[in-house]
């Protein structure tokens, strides 16, 4: 098949009622042309909240239920697509946890979630497809069958039914309606796709392809000048307790300006104790209640080698291999900081607070929070703009204000 391995999308049919079609066609265009060109469709334009785009098939002109696509991530977990002819009792999906597909079914032959399958955030490019054929689900990985799922359909090719919505990198119900819970955002990309065995049917595309997909992209959590995500410090490793330590690291991969890395404070309030970057320099500050300023403390920034914050009951210190600041920690600003643990807002902000200046951008290569590694889709919130899984290879003026 010109050495691309058809992926067959099964969507398991239900007969829907006539009097619902009215009410679900206003929000769905029928593509016309479903392209083989190979351009880039970057998932993570819909941060999981989202489909990308949303397709709407007619059904009574799907001779064959084949879909293919290749698919590139360094995203372990979140949803490829998802597929429906009714969202309460007929939908399907498919996505990555713990870097492997998954198939989550609800239909009324089958309701079901399995894994198949070799890890695929491996960030090379990977063939798939899924088909279905009489009452079977096919899945395969670069030519290789993974899954086969027997008496769990109808066959979908031909049937009466009028309209099949597929969407691109996201779900189209609460991801708690889901059988097991699923982070859907997932920053990954899709090239030459083929939906239902539509030859091309070209997805309508709502964003452009992106510089995370660029062939020079890597590993990596990239923000952009004035993007930031938020941790609340309740959802993350607790400090240790005897002695009471906390303690975080950091690998940066630093492209260029000036503002904020990290801070910790109450959300929506003034930070308490922040990491600033000023060109090649780092810049550790801290803040009294009363919005005092203390000095600040700055450390030249050493090109890869790890960020180390420690704060314990005396001290707050920032360390690059053999090279440490540190601040002697007054009592009430001890007693302020070791309050945010218990209050609901207190947070680790990444990135330049809301509201502030900055022309930093920077790749975070990991981040670990007493000693757990730490995946910012697990965040409280974040900037549109951030690429969670990937980072640019090289910066160009397009990469330096991404889409």
């Amino acid at each position: 098949m010109e050495g691309l391995r058809s992926l067959t999308l099964l969507l398991l049919l239900l007969l829907w009622p006539p009097e619902t079609w009215e009410e679900l066609a206003p929000d769905l265009s029928l593509p016309t042309k479903i392209s083989r060109d190979p351009a880039v469709l970057h998932l993570g334009s819909g941060l999981g909240q989202k489909p990308v785009t949303v397709m709407a098939f007619n059904l009574s002109q799907v001779t064959r239920a084949i879909s293919s696509f290749e698919l590139r991530t360094w995203d372990p977990e979140g949803v490829i697509f998802y597929g429906d002819t009714n969202p309460k009792d007929d939908w399907f999906v498919l996505g990555l946890r713990g870097g492997r597909l998954e198939v989550q079914m609800y239909n009324l032959w089958a309701r079901l979630t399995v894994g198949a399958g070799p890890r695929l955030d491996d960030g090379h490019w990977h063939q798939l497809e899924i088909k279905n054929q009489r009452d079977s689900v096919f899945l395969e990985v670069d030519g290789d069958e993974v899954l086969r799922l027997s008496q769990v359909s109808r066959p979908l090719a031909g049937t009466a039914l009028p309209i099949m919505r597929i969407a691109l990198g996201g779900l189209l119900f609460p991801p708690t309606d889901l059988h097991l819970p699923l982070n859907p955002a997932l920053d990954g990309c899709l090239r030459r796709h083929i939906w239902l065995n539509q030859p091309g049917s070209a997805v309508p595309f709502s964003h452009p392809p992106q510089g995370a997909c660029s062939l020079k992209a890597q590993p990596g959590t990239f923000f952009p000048p004035r993007a930031h995500t938020v941790f609340s410090l309740k959802d993350l490793p607790q400090p240790s307790v005897d002695p009471w330590t906390f303690s975080l690291e950091l690998r940066l991969q630093f492209f260029g300006g000036s503002g904020g890395l990290l801070s910790l404070g109450i959300l929506g309030n003034h930070s308490l104790l922040s990491l600033d970057l000023q060109d090649q320099i780092l810049v550790l500050s801290a803040k009294l209640p009363q919005q005092i300023e203390m000095d600040s403390k700055s450390l030249p920034l050493s090109p890869g080698t790890v960020i180390q914050l420690e704060l314990s009951l005396t001290r707050v210190a920032v360390s690059q291999g053999p090279h440490e600041v540190a601040f002697i920690l007054p009592p009430l600003l001890l007693v302020s900081l070791l309050d945010l643990w218990t209050q609901p807002k207190g947070s680790l902000l990444l990135g330049v607070a809301p509201g502030e200046t900055s022309s930093a951008f920077f790749c975070l290569d990991g981040l670990r929070v007493q000693g757990r590694e730490l995946d910012v889709d697990e965040a409280l919130s974040r900037s549109k703009n951030i690429w969670s899984h990937s980072c640019p290879g090289s910066l160009n003026n397009s990469t330096n204000t991404p889409h």
